[in-house]
């Protein structure tokens, strides 16, 4: 297995699960992998629109809105809006999140900040990132599995290193250099982490021609605010006059968040490709003395969190099927 992201781990988990060995090679640890950056919650964002997409989505909103509330997830079903500033309706959602709380609603004027015209209140999953990759890592080590961090240079140089029959590709944006694909395209995201000043309630407001996209997801003792969505820019450096505009709209959202404690500048790449990448392959060994199964299961832009469980399951019925 490489990659050890929300897509990485989750498919580690339900192939260890079903009773095999395991071992992930990452570059990075959990913690310090574009998923850990992300707000995060449920919806598909940055995606192929399709029934395929669909059904994952749908998987692993069942399989959030089940482990919301469990102690150690940081996983929780929260209320909040996602707003337009463009007055000709409201921002359209996905139609499994009439099941999830309280349903759908229009979201009064009255009730939304300054510049924005309409949006929906609804409930989602919404997840503690450092919190959730820690319960996933926990979960896969339980059932048996390894993790080696240390960096991969190429999908050849990783079979080189295992006689394992079976490689499983979850490295994100890394599969960009590593496959190599180049249809993959990193979309920078930028967020500022403070500490929550009471905030209970999550907020979306859609970017348009002159405003970018502004969120603010809360968390137990921190709050995340953002964001950006740069295509092709890979700088992993926090930009400081990106960090003060995410304050200044965050705070439009909510004044308690003018005040609040910075906790950290963050940056991830959302991966982003035409369509997901999810399918089997044959390969030879080096030395031409045996086959291997080569899964892929990466390109899911922004809705890493949100497809993760319904991705994982189909990788571990095609392993079953094809190993």
């Amino acid at each position: 297995m490489i990659g050890a992201g929300v897509a990485g781990l989750t498919t580690a988990i339900c192939l260890a699960e079903a009773g095999l060995r395991v071992v992930i090679r990452t570059a990075e640890p959990p913690g310090r992998t574009t998923s850990a950056v992300a707000g995060a919650i449920w919806g598909p964002h940055l995606v192929e629109d399709s029934d395929r997409v669909a059904g994952w989505c749908a998987d692993t909103l069942g399989t959030l809105t089940g482990l919301a509330g469990q102690p150690g997830t940081g996983v929780r079903l929260a209320g909040g809006v996602m707003a337009t500033r463009a007055a000709d309706g409201a921002p359209d959602l996905p139609a499994e999140l009439a099941t999830v709380g309280g349903g759908i609603r229009p979201c009064p004027v009255a009730d939304l900040p300054a510049g924005f015209a309409a949006g929906w209140r609804y409930t989602a999953p919404v997840v503690s990132m450092p919190v959730y990759l820690d319960y996933l890592l926990g979960r896969f080590r339980q059932a048996g599995g390894e993790l080696r961090v240390g960096t991969v240079a190429s999908l050849a140089e990783a079979a080189a290193g295992t006689a394992a029959p079976v490689i499983v590709n979850c490295a994100g944006t890394g599969a960009h250099d590593l496959v190599p694909d180049p249809a993959i395209i990193p979309y920078r995201g930028q967020v500022v982490v403070a500490e929550n000043p009471g905030l209970t309630e999550f907020f979306i407001g859609e970017p348009d021609g002159e405003h970018e996209m502004v969120y603010v997801f809360p968390h137990a003792g921190r709050v995340v605010l953002g964001g950006t969505e740069v295509a092709g820019d890979w700088s992993a450096e926090p930009d400081p006059g990106t960090a003060r505009r995410i304050l200044r709209d965050c705070a439009a959202v909510d004044h308690r968040l003018a005040t609040a404690r910075v906790i950290e500048h963050r940056v991830g790449f959302r991966p982003a490709r035409a369509q997901v990448r999810l399918e089997a392959e044959e390969t030879v060994a080096a030395d031409g003395s045996s086959q291997r199964l080569l899964v892929h299961n990466y390109g899911h832009g922004g809705a890493g969190v949100t497809l993760s469980w319904g991705c994982a399951r189909e990788v571990a019925s095609l392993v079953a099927e094809l190993a």
